[in-house]
């Protein structure tokens, strides 16, 4: 239950116009770690790339590396996903 708290507060950060590839990679390392519930990596792959494209180098790299671990339906839906959030 706190990671979704924690995924609470910083998704409200994240909505905030002026959002960081920081607060995104913050919302990324919720989702993958599994600390307070199983990982989520299609939302961990969302948010790392949403922080790739605020410039985050190291989102790009754990994108890659979460993306080793999932099928290509799933990359596909975290893609959307980031999509999605960006409209």
């Amino acid at each position: 239950m706190a990671r979704y708290e924690a995924a609470i507060d910083h998704a409200m950060l994240a909505g905030a116009a002026n959002a960081t590839g920081d607060v995104f990679f913050q919302l990324g390392m919720v989702y993958s770690t599994g600390k307070d519930a199983p990982p989520d990596y299609v939302a961990a792959h969302k948010w790392f790339n949403l922080a790739a494209m605020r410039g985050n180098r190291e989102a790009v790299r754990l994108r890659r590396e979460i993306a080793e671990q999932m099928s290509e339906a799933e990359i596909a839906l975290a893609q959307r996903a980031a999509r999605a959030w960006l409209r």
